[in-house]
């Protein structure tokens, strides 16, 4: 196969993951605490026609080599943990990570794994858990005569109970934080788990050693910006186009070259 075909053909590829990768951004501009990702790609093995070469003495004009590319690759798929915008919701149980750090959930199997979205609500057994279901770590369990709630800036959370005019602390939110949050292994259904990449969890109270702030009362938003997305998918259509423009131009030169013979 003539290697233009070849160099070419994985520069579409690219283009198609590029799209994907776009796409699911865009899916998920709704998506509460989602963190946009970024694909990145690397060239592939050159074959060198021609290696270095010293014209004259040592002193004298030293030619490069000659190497021609054979395509690109992905790389990697880069998970951008920036701040998202933070929305006013009015609902008490909604709290939103103004900062660094993740909330700590206990999934089904009972393993830990780690989100940022802060849509709680309150199970059968009176415990916080996030829209799937998952448990907040550490359990915190709101009476069943509670008639409000309020979470604090550190992740204290108080109730006004029946009878009672004073709020009484039922508990404390605890995060996490990473050393290289784009490190973690994407679950789904807005949970993350940690990775040999993102380093093992450093644990503390909101509004201290380096953790967020909550702002309860309010989500996260996703990331994603609509018109950075959109010039990055035209980009992208630009780019595979021109690279199936070099598929069929080699294609012809190698019609015509085949053609010389008749």
């Amino acid at each position: 196969m003539d290697p233009a075909l070849r160099a070419a053909a994985t520069g579409m590829m690219a283009q198609q993951t590029r799209t994907q990768v776009i796409a699911n951004n865009l899916a998920n501009v709704n998506t509460p605490g989602f963190k946009r990702s970024r694909a990145q790609f690397e060239d592939l093995l050159y074959q060198t026609v021609q290696g270095t070469q010293v014209l004259g003495t040592g002193d004298a004009f030293t030619n490069p080599a000659i190497q021609v590319g054979r395509g690109t690759r992905l790389a990697a798929v880069q998970r951008m943990h920036m701040q998202g915008a933070i929305d006013q919701t009015g609902r008490n149980l909604d709290v939103a990570i103004e900062g660094d750090g993740f909330f700590q959930v206990q999934k089904n199997n009972g393993d830990i794994a780690y989100t940022r979205d802060g849509s709680f609500g309150i199970s059968d057994q009176g415990t916080l858990v996030t829209s799937s279901g998952e448990g907040l770590i550490p359990p915190i369990r709101i009476p069943d005569d509670a008639s409000e709630i309020t979470i604090s800036p550190t992740g204290i959370v108080s109730v006004i109970r029946a009878n009672d005019t004073q709020p009484s602390e039922v508990g404390r939110i605890e995060l996490a934080r990473f050393v290289n949050p784009s490190g973690m292994l994407a679950l789904g259904q807005n949970l993350y788990a940690p990775t040999a990449a993102s380093g093992t969890p450093a644990i503390g109270f909101p509004s201290e050693e380096g953790m967020g702030r909550l702002q309860q009362g309010s989500l996260e938003a996703s990331n994603v910006e609509i018109v950075q997305e959109m010039v990055e998918m035209i980009t992208a259509m630009r780019a595979y186009e021109i690279n199936s423009k070099a598929i069929k131009t080699s294609d012809e030169m190698g019609q015509i070259a085949n053609n010389l013979t008749r």
